[in-house]
């Protein structure tokens, strides 16, 4: 499970949901003795979560209780079993389907029936409650006391005296809503101390993306917006969103070489620590294998390294860069120095592919390579504001001090291209790759557009990629028109004094 560094809090104020990062979102966990909603369509994981509050609070000593008016208890049991939990300590009340209900003489001729059975269900939630004095109660059912209340002032009555009998016996309540019923102008959040709303939902393509948010938490602070969530076996991840002024971490600035000779003295010695570059470029033109030449170097150095690939296969990636390192890469994988994770498409929300980066960075890793920008958005072809979900990423690995190395594939081979998003207003530095044409021959060309940390060549070399691995030549002084895809020789023709053409 992912762990993360919740809020320091009094633990005798405070009562963890058994979810790290829903605790750190919440600073810490609930407030003792506090009331709180958590609504979500079917589907939603409202009750995993309640059984994660409900198993963490047992073990940790608490009495605890679940009163299910939605679900029977062998549904229960079967969801638990799903995840291979235990309900062992853990007291179920169900209330699906009372015996009484069912009795021949059950009819009710002066009172309405949801009068009656109302009533009925509060005497028998209070009694378990006697009998279990719990410390912490979950109650599934909101939407069925709506339907037995008929009307908002009853509902609120019936709310209001849960959350005060829940205070005044010392219980922490969490109360499952499934908004399958309404009633009309009733706010529930206004009657209770906590608000957490799950969502589901279904994209075009790809797995149903979760995400949740605190709404309201009174007289305690949360971090607000929303924060993705999984549901595996065994547990209900939470990705608390990535804010990154509240990660900085003192580092030393410093240049980081590639270890090719041509492209540190563009680069004025190489790229700056704690910066972000965007390498551009059409396909097949080398950016990977450049983003790859730094991994291999600071390899080299001892430094651990990490990238996220969107576009290759694990073996694609290892066996085109196996020239690049000496030794090959395979011996840093297994000593744990290198780590390729292959994100597979459709299956990885924002939240989670950031929080699997900043695991990595806590872990000690150097330099970031993610390939591709292209790949990235694929993945979450219906995410909203991606490019904020990258500056916040970007701006945390720079100030943890990480080289962050993003590339991006332009459509087209020549001429004009366009990269699928605009993003190098949040790169720190931009290296350019062009196909380029020369005595009959397809060549490549790289040059430096934009780099804040420092000075750097405003020329363009030649890029070379062969058996031996990375190379960049010397300026290509007698050409112009390369950026363009239609080169031309500087030269003079013989006799005419023009430029010659290629």
């Amino acid at each position: 499970m992912t762990v993360h560094n919740a809020v320091s809090a009094d633990h005798a104020g405070r009562i963890q949901t058994g979810n790290s990062g829903l605790d750190s979102i919440l600073h810490g966990g609930l407030v003792r003795d506090g009331f709180y909603l958590l609504q979500g369509h079917p589907g939603s994981g409202k009750t995993t979560l309640a059984f994660q509050f409900l198993i963490h609070n047992h073990q940790q000593g608490e009495r605890v209780l679940f009163v299910s008016m939605t679900e029977t208890q062998n549904d229960l049991r079967m969801v638990a079993l799903s995840h291979g939990w235990s309900l062992d300590g853990i007291n179920i009340l169900d209330l699906t389907a009372s015996e009484e209900n069912l009795k021949a003489d059950a009819q009710y001729t002066v009172f309405h029936p949801s009068e009656v059975e109302l009533g009925e269900t509060t005497r028998t939630i209070l009694a378990q409650i006697e009998e279990v004095k719990p410390t912490v109660l979950v109650f599934d059912g909101l939407s069925e006391v709506r339907l037995l209340a008929r009307d908002p002032l009853r509902y609120r009555r019936q709310m209001l005296a849960l959350k005060q009998y829940c205070a005044d016996h010392g219980i922490t309540a969490l109360a499952l809503d499934d908004r399958a019923s309404a009633i009309q102008d009733l706010q529930p959040e206004s009657l209770v101390t906590g608000n957490i709303s799950m969502e589901i939902h279904a994209p075009q393509y790809g797995a149903a993306r979760r995400r949740l948010r605190v709404t309201k938490y009174r007289g305690s602070p949360f971090d607000g917006g929303f924060h993705d969530y999984e549901i595996r076996r065994g547990e209900l991840v939470v990705y608390p969103r990535l804010v990154a002024r509240e990660h900085r971490r003192a580092y030393t600035p410093e240049a980081a070489p590639s270890g090719v000779t041509g492209l540190d003295e563009m680069l004025n010695g190489g790229l700056d620590r704690g910066t972000t570059t965007l390498i551009m470029g059409p396909a097949g033109v080398g950016k990977s294998t450049v983003a790859m030449q730094y991994v291999a170097t600071s390899l080299g150095r001892g430094e651990h390294a990490a990238v996220y690939t969107f576009d290759e296969t694990l073996g694609t990636l290892m066996s085109r860069s196996e020239k690049l390192c000496t030794g090959g890469l395979g011996s840093f994988l297994e000593s744990g120095l290198l780590s390729i994770q292959q994100v597979d498409p459709a299956e990885m929300s924002p939240g989670a592919f950031a929080d699997r980066v900043r695991e990595t960075v806590e872990g000690g890793a150097r330099v970031i390579v993610i390939d591709s920008l292209n790949g990235y958005m694929n993945a979450m072809p219906e995410e909203h504001f991606l490019a904020m979900h990258l500056h916040e990423l970007f701006t945390f690995l720079n100030q943890q001090g990480v080289l962050t190395i993003v590339i991006a594939a332009q459509h087209g081979i020549l001429g004009a291209m366009q990269a699928p998003i605009d993003i190098s207003y949040l790169a720190d530095s931009v290296l350019l790759l062009r196909y380029f044409e020369a005595d009959a021959e397809i060549r490549q060309a790289i040059s430096v557009f934009k780099k804040r940390s420092g000075a750097h060549e405003r020329t363009i070399r030649e890029l070379r990629i062969d058996g031996k691995g990375l190379e960049v030549g010397e300026p290509l002084l007698k050409f112009r028109g390369i950026m363009g895809g239609v080169p031309h020789y500087n030269a003079p023709m013989p006799g005419s004094g023009q430029a010659q053409p290629i």
